[in-house]
């Protein structure tokens, strides 16, 4: 979702070196769209230090609240994953400055009015993180743009979801090369 944000920025600012863009599940930075389920908030920054235990025990609680409801990661899955996340080092002031370069993002809407590229954006109809009308929002600003919405999706790329996103991430690609061919 972020990389989504600093990706359509960096097309609006550069826009001769970038290609062709793919924003997945994020947003336009326009407060009306993208929103957040209200009850996430505290749930996701709660804590602080924490043990190593307590950390993945509180990854599998967050991981449960955005992710995908309709392609469920074993929850064995998820706490190697914190677990890993953990032993590689947590940066809460990352994290913080993270949350405020997001919430600082300004609305990109007209400028992404401007992009001459092959765009696709993919979001979950079931992201509770930035809610789906953040990415029909994206697709609707950018000229052509394709929108892949993926239902039962949440906030996270599940590994049954991955053959549909790289298809279409190559569907865009290949939309640029013959573009710049033409």
């Amino acid at each position: 979702s972020m990389g989504g944000m600093i990706a359509q920025t960096l097309a609006i600012d550069f826009p001769d070196r970038v290609l062709s863009l793919v924003s997945i599940m994020s947003t336009t930075g326009r407060r009306s769209v993208g929103w957040q389920d209200p009850r996430l908030l505290p749930q996701l920054v709660a804590g602080g230090r924490a043990s190593r235990a307590d950390f993945v025990e509180r990854s599998v609680r967050s991981w449960g609240a955005i992710a995908s409801p309709d392609y469920p990661v074993p929850p064995a899955d998820i706490k190697a994953r914190a677990a890993e996340t953990y032993d590689r080092g947590i940066d809460q002031a990352g994290l913080v400055r993270q949350l405020q370069a997001v919430v600082a993002q300004p609305d990109r809407s007209r400028a992404l009015q401007q992009l001459a590229i092959p765009a696709l954006v993919i979001h979950g109809t079931r992201d509770r993180l930035i809610h789906s009308s953040g990415g029909r929002a994206t697709a609707q600003a950018i000229p052509n743009a394709e929108l892949l919405l993926i239902p039962g999706m949440g906030h996270d790329l599940p590994r049954e979801l991955w053959p549909v996103v790289a298809d279409g991430i190559e569907r865009t690609a290949r939309r640029a090369q013959v573009e710049a061919v033409s």
